[in-house]
């Protein structure tokens, strides 16, 4: 697995990345590779990325944590939470369509050309012509979660970023991981890209422009974190438990979330998961069907095998200093292979 990230900074996939894979127990390998950007000095183990679509399943295991407060369910409609959707088509959109991406929202529209700030945004959103349900699709829509993420602040009495952090990144001692990082934290944070739209290089902003536009928080995009910190995660999603052994989860809500809700459809999907697909997933060829986890643009990834209580988090700047590259998906898809024979080996040694 070094080698193979080692090869991916070499030969300009990424400029840098991290990854580690473990148990529920704890970690079995992590490593890293590169430098955080052109001109900049070496990575480590430390160094921060822009998760993108990563953040996706965070907001959701937020949401999830209020759904067993009592303060959401998935049946719940987004007008309930955005008054200003009251009357229009995506007022009646649910919960539980937006987490499965089975809604009548589009997905990657850039609406950062023509608005100004989160309020426009979340009316151009309410604006979109809905997408046909007939037949029911998949149809993956960052539009639909920046509405879980709304839902979730609303639902929380607080904004996303303070809901995130009391909901999941303090009992899951996520320290690391924030949204908008502090000017002292930029140094440690791998750069993206030379964004021809804000004409420099992007550093410790979030790389998505329409997450910019709404203010670098966001239920689609917009935190930076580190492999630590997803191992974190990834441990709690593995065993319903915080590293102080705290219930986290209930067992019935991690099964809710981590099954797949839309079989027979053009893609699996979770509650905010990606569940593997038989051909063409991020996780590769040997992690089980029961797998679930996430990717991101800026190439980042977390994936979690519950029958091999396994993690697999790599994360990379694969979008600098352009977005040309797409080598990202082959290394990916070669690492979870590894990560999955590395596992079986050492459950074989432990025997």
């Amino acid at each position: 697995m070094q080698k193979l990230i080692e090869q991916g900074a070499e030969t300009g996939a990424y400029s840098c990345a991290a990854y580690e894979i473990g148990t529920s127990a704890g970690s079995l390998a992590r490593g890293y590779a590169g430098r955080l950007g052109i001109g900049r000095g070496e990575a480590s183990q430390e160094t921060l990325y822009d998760l993108a679509s990563v953040t996706k399943p965070i907001v959701a295991v937020g949401f999830m944590r209020l759904l067993e407060q009592g303060r959401i369910c998935l049946d719940d409609t987004v007008d309930r939470f955005l008054p200003a959707y009251r009357g229009y088509p995506k007022g009646s959109v649910s919960m539980y369509a937006l987490l499965t991406h089975t809604s009548t929202v589009h997905g990657q529209v850039q609406l950062y050309h023509t608005c100004h700030s989160k309020e426009d945004m979340l009316l151009a959103v309410r604006s979109m012509p809905p997408r046909s349900l007939t037949p029911l699709s998949v149809e993956y829509s960052s539009q639909g979660f920046m509405l879980i993420g709304e839902a979730v602040a609303a639902a929380a009495g607080m904004p996303l970023d303070q809901a995130l952090a009391t909901l999941v990144l303090e009992p899951l001692e996520m320290r690391n991981t924030c949204f908008n990082p502090p000017e002292a934290l930029h140094a440690r944070i791998a750069s993206t890209e030379d964004c021809p739209w804000r004409g420099r290089m992007v550093v410790g902003q979030v790389h998505d422009e329409n997450a910019v536009v709404m203010g670098g928080v966001a239920g689609h995009a917009g935190l930076f974190s580190d492999t630590q910190d997803l191992a974190k995660l990834c441990r709690a999603m593995l065993t319903g438990l915080a590293p102080d052994g705290a219930r986290f989860l209930q067992p019935a809500t991690l099964a809710l979330m981590t099954r797949c809700h839309t079989a027979g459809l053009n893609l699996a999907r979770g509650l905010g998961w990606q569940m593997k697909d038989p051909q063409g997933s991020p996780a590769g060829d040997l992690f089980s069907a029961a797998s679930f986890g996430h990717t991101g643009f800026t190439g980042t990834s977390l994936w979690m095998d519950p029958t091999r209580d396994l993690y697999a988090v790599l994360l990379t700047n694969r979008v600098h200093p352009s977005r040309e590259s797409n080598e990202i998906q082959h290394i990916r898809h070669v690492f979870h292979n590894l990560s999955a024979l590395y596992a079986d080996a050492c459950a074989r040694k432990a025997r």
